[in-house]
């Protein structure tokens, strides 16, 4: 029989809801914003993202000191982040960009855009891929996608929702019709959790975790008393 992945999905979020609790989207926010502390998150924890945002705001007050100011300048500032000098360049590129060919510095013209049509503007801005480009959709508009990092693409794989070959940009087209409706906020946030406290990349702790009965994955770091035959 072939698998339901639909059912699958809504079984694995349903179980995350029974441990985590259901976060709830907090309501808009400027996607510009959005957008920028994403790409400082990129390849770093949270502490040293927010921590490079904290320091890009003090050392260039607005968006447009950003945009006027040379990418080795702004990388000083990002330091604390990891990838400075890569980060820097997309920052002052996107923004040099988007004054060009919208006359400001602002993303508020995706409001009105399908998620299709977004997620096409977001992508054509410099470093942009689908997975910062559903983020920005996602927390700054609250729209129904749910973005795919290396912790939900590795979770997807080993409960069997994506094929151990599917990449994660792969992962994310999968994933999006398989989403219960109305859930892409708290399943993203969920999953994240699941990957980082539970089912890390190494050791995994399976025997603590909520959606064991639904993992495929061939090895699992279970107790002995708890493996199967």
């Amino acid at each position: 029989m072939k698998p339901n992945f639909r059912a699958r999905c809504a079984r694995v979020n349903r179980l995350l809801a029974r441990a985590y609790g259901e976060p709830k989207w907090p309501g808009p926010q400027d996607p510009l914003e959005v957008l920028v502390r994403t790409v400082l998150s990129q390849s770093t924890n949270s502490a040293n993202a927010e921590s490079s945002y904290q320091a890009l705001r003090k050392s260039f007050p607005t968006w447009d000191a950003v945009a006027a100011a040379r990418p080795e300048a702004v990388a000083r500032a990002l330091r604390s982040g990891g990838l400075a000098n890569q980060k820097a360049r997309h920052l002052v590129k996107i923004l040099q960009d988007l004054k060009a060919e919208h006359g400001g510095l602002s993303l508020d013209f995706i409001k009105t855009m399908s998620v299709r049509e977004a997620m096409r503007a977001l992508e054509s801005l410099d470093g942009v891929g689908p997975k910062t480009a559903a983020c920005v959709i996602l927390f700054s508009l609250g729209r129904e996608i749910c973005p795919v990092d290396t912790h939900i693409h590795r979770v997807l794989q080993r409960v069997g929702i994506v094929p151990n070959t599917a990449t994660a940009e792969a992962a994310f087209e999968i994933l999006q019709p398989l989403v219960p409706a109305g859930q892409s906020y708290a399943f993203h946030l969920n999953l994240i959790r699941l990957g980082r406290e539970v089912c890390k990349a190494s050791r995994p702790r399976c025997g603590a975790c909520p959606v064991e009965t639904e993992c495929r994955y061939p090895s699992k770091n279970l107790p002995r008393s708890e493996r199967t035959a």
